[in-house]
């Protein structure tokens, strides 16, 4: 019996940093946020501008986590931001005002995004391009398991601490990322070869090939390649338009859908679980039919996601629409990342999609604000959803143009 790659404890450790940088480092403001709405004296407003900010220390790190990586390895980056997006959660829970809650998020974000961008690179390196899309898809079903987690956790703790509930939930958020960052430092490893092994299901001449075309290149290049550019522009539809969704759908429920928290969270919790596979469904499709179509149908499903709370909000259509949401969830990010994977390689995969991340960063920066203030001026969210709509729509577009292809060589040609 053969022993177990060590691939597939890159992937669990690369699945459990997803589910710290994002799950809890993200998502998990939005089951919070009506609590400390609350606590803190917030309108609509003023709460998307905290995610904006989160968001905007996401897209700092994006390009500086890319980079570092490239250069210093993955392993030292990942760590090091899941340490600080810890630390900055812990110190959230401690913050007397929006102000200081401002700064922290902003720094889980640049944290978040150290952890999370390079970590994909570290699963491209590790799985051949024929189960990239497959491995990266499984990865980002952190975040679901996350959802899966904080659904009925949070409501709990809210309902046991009162006022400071949303303040223990921070701390444990913290607490439970910290623990990961330890263990990603001890177990982490950079690629195959770190450990004297190819990637999982490369052929026989993969590793020399991948080897090759690697090594007279510099980081810079995914960036001058308008490849990169156009997987940058499809990206920023996803940033825009599902950060509306997640940030303020919890918000909706109890708010305008009649909801307490604790059924709120039961919803959040089925859209966990819808989505626990996702990553794995799409990212495997993509292997099968390509990043471009995969790509299409996620969008349509998701704009259809976002319209039907918008005009049609009721109690069956929120369960429908956190179904259809959920099924979908984390796949673009996936699919993204086995582009990157495809067209730079796995050692410029990190900085090439550290680069379309700023695209995806600035969506996610500038749109929940403006959803929040559209849901103060209107009294309603439903506005603010159906702009989430137009944007995935938009980004269904854009994706229609990718190439077919998905060799490298292209990306490497079109960047000069």
């Amino acid at each position: 019996m053969s022993a177990l790659h060590y691939g597939w404890v890159i992937l669990v450790l690369a699945t459990l940093v997803a589910f710290g940088a994002l799950g809890l480092a993200r998502f998990g403001y939005s089951i919070v946020l009506p609590a400390m709405q609350v606590d803190l004296g917030m309108d609509n407003t003023q709460a998307g501008v905290l995610a904006a900010i989160h968001v905007v220390g996401y897209l700092i790190a994006s390009l500086l986590g890319g980079v570092l990586a490239s250069r210093f390895g993955p392993r030292r980056v990942i760590a090091l931001g899941l340490g600080l997006a810890g630390f900055s959660m812990i110190l959230t829970g401690l913050a007397d005002g929006t102000t200081a809650v401002g700064f922290w998020r902003g720094l889980a974000g640049v944290g978040s995004g150290m952890a999370n961008i390079p970590v994909y690179g570290v699963v491209s390196a590790w799985f051949s391009a024929r189960r990239r899309g497959l491995a990266t898809g499984i990865a980002v079903s952190g975040s679901s398991i996350a959802l899966i987690a904080l659904g009925p956790l949070v409501p709990s703790l809210l309902d046991d601490f009162g006022r400071t509930g949303w303040r223990i939930c921070w701390y444990l958020f913290g607490c439970f990322t910290l623990a990961l960052a330890v263990a990603g430092a001890f177990l982490l490893r950079n690629s195959p070869a770190d450990k004297g092994l190819k990637p999982i299901a490369a052929e026989n001449n993969e590793t020399a090939v991948e080897e090759y075309t690697n090594k007279d290149l510099d980081w810079s290049q995914g960036y001058r390649s308008t490849t990169a550019w156009h997987l940058g522009v499809v990206y920023i539809a996803f940033g825009f338009s599902y950060i509306i969704y997640v940030t303020f759908f919890f918000k909706m429920l109890v708010a305008e859908g009649g909801y307490t928290t604790i059924g709120a969270g039961r919803l959040f919790m089925l859209m966990g679980w819808c989505s626990l596979l996702c990553g794995l469904i799409w990212g495997g499709l993509s292997d099968v039919v390509g990043r471009r179509y995969a790509l299409l149908s996620v969008y349509l499903v998701q704009a259809a996601a976002y319209a039907l709370v918008s005009l049609w909000p009721s109690n069956e259509v929120f369960i429908i629409s956190s179904v259809m949401f959920g099924i979908t969830a984390w796949s673009i990010p996936g699919i993204m990342a086995a582009a990157c994977g495809d067209l730079f390689g796995y050692r410029l995969a990190p900085a090439a999609l550290g680069f379309i991340t700023v695209f995806f960063g600035v969506g996610q920066a500038i749109s929940p604000g403006i959803a929040g203030a559209m849901a103060d001026a209107a009294g309603s969210f439903s506005s603010a959803f159906l702009l989430a709509a137009i944007v995935a729509v938009g980004g269904a577009i854009a994706a229609l143009s990718l190439p077919d292809d998905r060799s490298r060589t292209e990306a490497m040609v079109d960047s000069g």
